[in-house]
């Protein structure tokens, strides 16, 4: 019996549907899961997405995948690669496997939440293939961190960093929970494929793969890369949804869009971004953080909203300032709460470093510079505690990073402020106006109690250092500290305060 060709039954066997005599159709797709909204129920049978593949198609594909990426690990196994890194991109690496690995296995399960009340047959169909992406990155990820245990106890975080209480697991947890677990499928096909794979993971997995190799770490390179691939494929779930939303209601396409790419940009700041403009050797870094944001993120994203009929976000110029000063502040943060953390965060502002900051953003050393003179001062004078954190970072109620983003008065100086707001009986505190803004009118579910919340709430016992680090789960082979102090600070040996800034200018 002759084989019928793929083009004459792919577009029925991923399209199937059907409708029910036994039961009602909500109960099926009940509103809480599918979020159909305004939507009538019929418009979904025009979801279409561009990329089609077929089982038998991508089983051959990934294991190929598979094949070539397990073959560089084993070979790189029998090198001693690791050993020869730099400290600071071992500290890019950790970060990865601690904040990425386990927030994979949450998209698996967003990919199977739209595999079961996606709207089409199609939808459902392409999700499947989303699940088996998303559980291969799992498992190559936990997989190629835990390798480094033996090494350094701290890669044992790539499997416990989003099973503990520590704040940045509990920010970024707080991130993907509100974007692949609580929300229904139609968010989550925007929030997920559309805004976060499309773009940011481009930062992730494009950018720091690069740096990765130029770092000489081959490995993490050809990891990431391997997974970055999946990617074009169940991403596209997010054009067609968003193209039905939008002819229906584009009121909430554009809130859903709006706040999610604040959201990944807030995370991906501290994730990303100080990893490319600290962690990764000066010598090896291809792109500033802004530089690959302008590129990648922005024009990228500008273009694929106006394509939709999108506005830009309210909150834009917000933004545009903030690549400028929140990775950077949020570097001195990780840095000055490095107890508190499951890497060691190297500082990266020798006087080359310093240059190198100045001249791709020109107001760092007006901002930080300062900041940083005190702490390489004490650094020199042996009183390494007076650059230890008394307190824990008080932590935004949006994003759950600290409120430590600098402003500009009218009068030029530049100052840490937070951005209240009084609600229910209690003073809410936020980093930025969008995070209010957000918050406000997502506040029936987004008032998810922080780490200082949690702690004045009497959650953390006993209510001192060590019951916090117990809290989070840090003990002390594992909590951080700058992997080489003497790296960043002996240029400066011998120099009044007041000449460090100057002898870092380009």
């Amino acid at each position: 019996m002759a084989l019928l060709k793929r083009e004459e039954w792919q577009g029925f066997v991923r399209d199937v549907d059907w409708s029910y005599r036994y039961v009602d159709d909500e109960a099926v797709y009940p509103e809480w899961h599918s979020g159909t909204g305004k939507v009538p129920r019929g418009a979904w049978l025009t979801w279409e997405e561009s990329y089609k593949v077929s089982y038998p198609e991508y089983v051959a594909t990934q294991r190929e995948k598979e094949t070539a990426a397990y073959a560089v690990k084993a070979a790189l196994q029998r090198s001693s690669v690791w050993e020869g890194l730099d400290e600071g991109w071992k500290s890019a690496t950790k970060m990865h496997f601690g904040g990425v690995s386990l927030s994979e296995y949450a998209a698996t399960l967003a990919e199977l939440k739209m595999a079961r009340f996606g709207l089409a047959g199609s939808w459902r169909n392409m999700a499947v293939f989303g699940a088996l992406d998303e559980l291969r990155h799992t498992s190559i990820t936990t997989f190629f961190g835990h390798e480094f245990i033996s090494k350094d106890p701290q890669y044992d975080w790539t499997q416990k960093a989003f099973q503990t209480n520590d704040w940045v697991a509990i920010s970024l947890r707080n991130m993907f929970d509100a974007m692949m677990s609580s929300a229904n499928v139609v968010d989550i096909a925007l929030q997920l494929p559309l805004v976060f794979e499309t773009g940011f993971t481009n930062l992730q997995f494009v950018a720091l793969a690069a740096d990765a190799l130029a770092s000489g770490d081959v490995n993490f390179a050809n990891m990431i890369s391997s997974i970055q691939t999946d990617e074009a494929r169940h991403s596209q779930q997010g054009g067609p949804t968003l193209e039905i939303l939008m002819e229906h209601d584009p009121v909430r396409a554009q809130w859903v869009v709006d706040k999610t790419f604040w959201a990944s940009a807030r995370a991906l700041a501290a994730l990303t971004g100080t990893s490319m403009d600290y962690y990764t050797p000066l010598e090896h870094r291809k792109q500033s953080y802004r530089e690959f944001m302008e590129e990648w993120i922005i024009d990228q994203f500008i273009r694929t909203i106006e394509q939709y009929g999108l506005r830009k976000p309210w909150y834009w110029d917000e933004f545009m300032r903030g690549l400028d000063i929140w990775h950077h502040a949020l570097h001195m943060g990780l840095w000055f709460w490095r107890p508190t953390i499951w890497w060691r965060p190297m500082a990266a502002v020798s006087p080359d470093e310093r240059a190198w900051l100045a001249e791709k953003y020109p107001n760092w050393e007006k901002v930080f510079g300062d900041k940083w003179d005190v702490i390489i001062d004490n650094v020199n004078a042996g009183n390494v505690a007076a650059t230890l954190p008394e307190t824990l970072p008080w932590l935004c109620s949006t994003c759950h990073l600290p409120v430590c983003n600098a402003t500009q008065s009218r009068d030029g100086t530049w100052r840490v402020r937070d951005v209240p707001l009084s609600y229910d009986g209690r003073t809410y505190h936020f980093c930025t106006n969008a995070c209010r803004q957000i918050f406000w009118k997502d506040r029936a579910s987004v008032n998810n109690p922080t780490l200082i919340d949690r702690f004045l709430a009497g959650r953390i016992q006993p209510m001192d250092v060590g019951g916090i680090l117990g809290y989070m789960g840090l003990t002390p082979e594992v909590m951080g500290d700058d992997p080489d102090y003497q790296a960043w600070t002996r240029d400066y040996a011998g120099r009044p305060a007041e000449g460090i800034a100057t002898a870092a200018q380009p």
